[in-house]
């Protein structure tokens, strides 16, 4: 009886340990997938998002932007910093919030633009004009 129940405990345990392997090349993949999707523009935003400190959807929170226009977030921006500035009882750590946050949003401009850049230049010598 003792021997039957140890087998079965040790089957049990046998499929489990597939199924949580299974799973976890399953996730891998995945995860894998997505960052090929995000390309190279994803990676430089989450180097720029652990180098920061901020999301770039934190950031877009923090100064109330929902697209990436500059001048959206450049009016947002003067406008937070002279409300939380410290002479007319504003926070400085509010404010310094909302320059991380612009810095964020900045590096991710500037991470956009070089993407676009990169893509014309790779379009341009795949057919190039004659």
């Amino acid at each position: 009886m003792a021997k039957y129940l140890a087998q079965i405990v040790v089957m049990g345990a046998q499929v489990i340990g597939r199924a949580f392997a299974k799973a976890l090349r399953q996730e891998f993949a995945a995860s894998r997938a997505a960052a090929d999707a995000r390309g190279r523009a994803g990676q430089q935003s989450a180097a720029a998002s652990s180098i920061s400190g901020m999301t770039l959807q934190e950031a877009q929170q923090v100064l109330n932007v929902s697209t990436l226009s500059p001048e959206e977030i450049q009016k947002n921006y003067e406008h937070l910093f002279k409300v939380n500035d410290k002479l007319v009882g504003g926070s400085l750590y509010l404010q310094s919030k909302v320059v991380r946050a612009k810095e964020r949003l900045d590096e991710e401009l500037k991470i956009e633009k070089q993407d676009q850049s990169s893509q014309t230049r790779s379009k341009t010598q795949q057919h190039p004009e004659t």
